[in-house]
């Protein structure tokens, strides 16, 4: 049972790919039972080529049993399937289920050979994940792993992205566009309202300018992925302007939500300490992104790499709300004993509304998105990705619309009788609860 449940635990890491790519994997005394590689989409005329070096063994002991240590093929289907042999008895290890696709073996080495290398066509259209088995309790294996997966175009030119992820540089670069010209409007929006403008319609600007080049990195980095198989370097300035764009994003959110610029032009105590807070995190995040992009689940702390990454994300999208929670809190009390209550009240319904907007896009883009991602077919991953940034566009824009600079800030100039009608709809609304 023990050993079903480590095969179990590490079978929920094959499917968390997104990207595959040439990767070199470092395998140091390691007795793992699966040590899962990387996932790929592969068409009709897929291949796979793998390079390993350097084998070593803890116990070279001529009589083991090297059938049950190598590499193999699976989708997600045939693993399960694989699972269920392991309980009922069938097999005692994946490697000896009809289910799999078997690349290497260790028992085809020869002897004092300590390096293969392998060219797997794949011809089956489905989605499979690279894994390493080995079955023999006690044995530590250290080996240097080059693998490479990819499809063969019309051209017989090479294609590195998975089946459902090939169009997403055309993705990438078409939103960065779109960005640009946001970046273009807001500009003449400023330069139009340049004597009602605050200091936070330029830290709109920057964020809009950083998600921009931030997708256009991106877009970069995944097309010389899917011609070579590496990144030549823009992965680096997708990791910075990640960085960036994260950190000026939930900053705008937090300063947006205290009503910073537009309803004071100071940051009390306790908002300081968001800020502190969301900050540190936001680097904490783009580390643990950067080790799972580049080393894969082969590595030993991958999984807590990953939890870490799961659990500040979970943090600082809560973290940023309390801002605007304060606001509704503050702007609630002030419509009670202040005369210009209506005032107030379109002030409170004006962060009642984003308050929304942004529980909505924080649960779309971190649990509809992955759920799609979960539920799609390979060929159409894309779609996953897509579905993100819409809705990621959608709020810039919502935001930019209702915190535009006016000449006559609806949010500040109000007339007697639109006062006295939101002062009686004040009296009769019922205590907000959040």
């Amino acid at each position: 049972m023990a050993r079903l449940f480590l095969f179990s635990f590490f079978a929920s890491l094959l499917f968390s790919l997104c990207f595959a790519e040439i990767r070199y994997s470092d395998i140091r005394s390691d007795d793992r039972p699966i040590i899962p590689f990387d996932e790929f989409g592969f068409t009709h005329k897929g291949q796979l080529e793998l390079n390993v070096s350097n084998i070593q063994l803890s116990n070279q002991n001529p009589d083991l049993d090297l059938s049950k240590v190598g590499f193999f093929l699976c989708t997600r289907d045939s693993w399960l399937h694989v699972l269920q042999q392991i309980e009922d008895g069938e097999i005692t290890c994946a490697l000896q289920s009809d289910l799999i696709k078997h690349v290497f073996t260790f028992n085809k080495l020869q002897k004092g050979q300590g390096k293969f290398s392998v060219l797997f066509p794949e011809n089956d259209a489905d989605q499979y994940t690279l894994v390493f088995a080995n079955c023999l309790n006690s044995l530590k294996v250290s080996m240097d792993v080059n693998s490479a997966m990819y499809n063969l175009e019309r051209n017989n030119n090479r294609d590195y992205l998975s089946a459902g992820k090939t169009i997403l540089p055309r993705v990438y670069f078409l939103f960065s566009l779109i960005y640009f010209v946001l970046a273009g409007l807001w500009i003449h929006v400023l330069y139009k309202k340049r004597l009602t403008i605050f200091r936070i319609h330029f830290f709109m600007l920057a964020v809009v300018v950083l998600k921009a080049l931030n997708l256009l990195c991106e877009a970069e980095d995944k097309s010389y992925i899917k011609r070579t198989g590496s990144a030549h370097g823009w992965d680096v300035l997708f990791y910075i302007f990640s960085f960036l764009k994260g950190i000026t994003l939930f900053t705008l959110i937090v300063l947006i939500g205290t009503g910073w610029s537009f309803l004071k032009p100071y940051l009390q105590d306790k908002e300081k300490k968001v800020l502190m807070i969301v900050i540190p995190l936001q680097v904490v995040a783009n580390m643990a992104q950067i080790v799972i992009d580049e080393t894969g689940p082969y590595g030993q702390d991958w999984i807590t790499w990953k939890q870490v990454f799961l659990l500040v994300d979970v943090v600082c999208c809560c973290a940023v709300l309390f801002p605007i929670v304060w606001s509704i809190k503050n702007l609630r009390e002030a419509a009670k004993t202040d005369g210009k209550a209506a005032v107030n009240l379109m002030k409170l319904t004006l962060f009642r509304q984003y308050y929304i907007v942004v529980i909505c896009y924080i649960y779309f883009t971190r649990v509809v998105v992955y759920a799609l991602e979960t539920i799609t077919s390979y060929k159409y991953l894309w779609t996953s990705v897509l579905a993100g940034e819409l809705a990621t566009l959608a709020f810039y824009v919502f935001t930019g619309y209702k915190f535009k600079p006016e000449a006559h800030n609806p949010y500040f100039v109000i007339d007697d009788d639109e006062e006295e009608a939101a002062a009686e709809q004040l009296k009769l609304e019922d205590e907000f609860e959040l």
